[in-house]
């Protein structure tokens, strides 16, 4: 063992050692390890900040892009939607169907791109279900590096066994060679995360930030569920072809049309109302009345309006485009002493006064002829949009905290079937193989600025540089290693070790190797050192080179141990909010789950 070796090994351990204590961030670790290496002169400055130019890290930064894309144009939100629809009020129904939504779309593209984009939606499905986020990020990055073991095209990792395999004249894998071992390894870590997720939930990873205030919270305080309604305008009603400011409907009978759900060919619109909304005979209206009390009162059939069922509130159903928002007088405002029917809200801001909240108590029903008050505060309704527009308003009017829905609102939701058509041009390039997959992600970003899905400032803001800049500084150790000869000693020690052993006595050696091996330096790097070992040690025993070569591809996708194993574990470091020692306490007992199951399977579906 030379100095050099040494020294890098030294260095190893001391990042390790600060990863686990959490001090300073990682980032700045990863930092500290490129400035080192060079200062050493193991490496030259080049070597060191070679990780800015590697594929993988241009592809991770690509992803986050398109992953932001899907976000604006509200393609996540109703994934999102469907897995919270689909799993209920089960926790385990929802971490069951992720998982195999992940390691399923995984299966035929990169998994770190896979995770990158459910990120976003994991984070938006924990906010609704109440959900600390460590309970769902661990399973969704394990599910991601599972996904490895499905196809031969799932990870770089089985195209550089199978190309060795080709290299040494023998038949490569087929496309679903992986795919039984994948499955069960699947199954035992959907299984496995059931059991562990309640060591995910600590109680201090938590913000200490209260909770935020959503729809339900504001509709139950302002009492909205009773007056809320759902009307549809019958053939022949006096509405239909109508405008709403000619109606006179608040006034007249206590109807505050709020939105209109009209259907239009093959899609239902969801039009806010405003003074000038014409009415059409099947439309759908989503009212607020004055008081429970007027449905009673035969005022629907005189309108010719048929009452629906409501299952939940509108605004929660709706809330991609409809929200509220509490909006405060300030002391210098003008409103004091003016009624609601006065302010004019639906003329002049498009949207609709719904509450009002007086001495911290919200009045019953609404009363339009209310002379304002300071320190009044109103509860208005419509479309983010105007809302948002409101907050320009600063002399009269106050926006308060906008709800938590307002951050899954879609800005670019009308290019939603443009942003899937770019998702599928690179999803289709990674499959086919046309060009590389850091090409592919790329065209897909260069698509998604075309169709305006994202624009560029979006696009810069989108990317996690924390987590680029802990796998660039982690990439020069890998050179290090080769250039000093310690990755090639430490496998030489250990094949001396066992090489008079039985043939499974050898598999197991071969996954731990390659499993701490993936530790410091990337699972595809670990594939390409450990494959030729792997397909020796089959000759010099005179069996099948198969289950070694197996081995090696699935002990490189069980890269679970530490958030530096796999660029799919630091994604979700942060979002999840774990340290270093949580996934050495997750991913290890994992590992050797992963170990002993393929001892099980590889030599009964490869023989020696």
């Amino acid at each position: 063992m030379n100095a050099d070796l040494l020294l890098v090994l030294f260095l190893l351990a001391a990042c390790v050692g600060l990863f686990i204590l959490d001090r300073p961030r990682m980032d700045v670790v990863a930092l500290l390890a490129m400035v080192a290496l060079p200062l050493s002169g193991i490496l030259t400055v080049n070597e060191a900040l070679a990780g800015f130019s590697d594929p993988s890290v241009v592809l991770i930064a690509a992803l986050f892009v398109i992953g932001d894309g899907l976000v604006r144009t509200g393609i996540a939100y109703r994934l999102g939607a469907w897995l919270v629809r689909s799993a209920g009020s089960s926790e385990t129904r929802l971490l069951v169907l992720l998982m195999l939504a992940v390691a399923g779309l995984g299966s035929v593209m990169s998994s770190t791109g896979v995770v990158a984009i459910f990120i976003p939606v994991v984070l938006g499905i924990a906010a609704r279900m109440q959900l600390p986020p460590g309970r769902l990020m661990m399973p969704l990055a394990f599910a991601g590096l599972i996904s490895g073991m499905l196809t031969l095209v799932a990870t770089p990792p089985n195209l550089v066994i199978n190309s060795e395999l080709r290299r040494a004249g023998l038949d490569g894998f087929g496309f679903f060679s992986f795919t039984p071992l994948g499955l069960a390894v699947l199954l035992l870590g959907i299984a496995y995360m059931l059991v562990a997720r309640r060591w995910l939930d600590r109680g201090d990873r938590q913000d200490g930030a209260p909770p935020r205030l959503t729809l339900a919270d504001l509709g139950r305080d302002y009492h909205l569920a009773e007056r809320e309604r759902r009307l549809r305008v019958r053939p022949g009603s006096v509405l239909a072809n109508r405008i709403l400011d000619g109606l006179e409907l608040r006034k007249q009978y206590g109807i505050n049309v709020i939105a209109i759900e009209r259907q239009h060919r093959l899609r239902k619109l969801l039009i806010t109302a405003t003074g000038n909304s014409e009415l059409l005979a099947g439309d759908v209206l989503l009212a607020d009345l004055a008081s429970p009390a007027i449905g009673l009162l035969g005022t629907f059939d005189e309108l010719g309006l048929e009452p629906l069922h409501l299952p939940s509130s509108y605004y929660t159903e709706h809330a991609q485009e409809l929200g509220l928002a509490e909006v405060a007088l300030p002391p210098d405002s003008r409103l004091p002493g003016k009624t609601i029917q006065e302010l004019g809200f639906r003329s002049r801001h498009k949207l609709n006064v719904v509450g009002l909240r007086r001495d911290h108590r919200a009045l019953d029903g609404l009363l339009v002829d209310e002379k304002l008050k300071p320190a009044d505060t109103l509860l208005v309704a419509g479309s983010w949009k105007h809302i948002h527009r409101l907050q320009g308003l600063g002399r009269d009017f106050l926006v308060l905290s906008l709800p938590a829905e307002v951050d899954d609102v879609a800005p670019a939701a009308r290019r939603a079937p443009f942003a899937l058509l770019s998702l599928a041009i690179m999803v289709g390039l990674m499959v086919s193989g046309a060009v590389p997959n850091v090409l592919a992600a790329l065209i897909g970003c260069l698509a998604m600025g075309l169709f305006r899905c994202i624009d560029m400032d979006s696009a810069y803001k989108a990317i996690h540089w924390q987590s680029l800049v802990l796998i660039v500084g982690m990439l020069p150790f890998a050179l290090a290693l080769q250039k000093t000869g310690g990755i090639a000693l430490a496998v030489d020690g250990l094949i001396g070790l066992f090489g008079d052993a039985g043939p499974l006595a050898l598999l197991a050696c071969l996954f731990v190797i390659t499993a701490l091996t993936g530790l410091f330096i990337s699972n595809t790097a670990t594939a390409v050192l450990m494959a030729p070992v792997a397909l020796s040690t089959a000759e010099h025993l005179g069996t099948s080179p198969y289950p070694f070569a197996m081995t090696v591809a699935l002990a490189a996708s069980a890269a679970f141990m530490t958030p530096i194993s796999s660029p799919v574990n630091t994604l979700v470091l942060n979002p999840g909010r774990y340290h270093f020692a949580d996934f050495v306490r997750i991913g290890v007992p994992f590992t050797l789950l992963v170990m002993a199951l393929s001892l099980v399977l590889v030599p009964r579906l490869f023989p020696f």
